[in-house]
């Protein structure tokens, strides 16, 4: 038989759950690889944020219409 994994401390756990939402797994060339997270506010990307959010005056002076 194998070895049976062993439990995460505490300590790891919050490491894990840490690096999780700072970092998320993409594939490049059929390899795993650790990327930043974009920024995101509420659960969506800035520039949908602001495209949502953003009144059309604010836009104009922004120079984003």
């Amino acid at each position: 038989m194998s070895k049976r994994k062993r439990k995460l401390t505490a300590a790891e756990k919050v490491e894990k759950k840490r690096r999780r939402a700072e970092y998320m797994t993409i594939f490049i060339n059929g390899k795993q690889k650790q990327v930043k997270r974009p920024p995101t506010i509420d659960g969506m990307d800035a520039d949908e944020f602001i495209r949502r959010n953003a009144d059309p005056i604010w836009l104009h002076q922004n120079e984003m219409w």
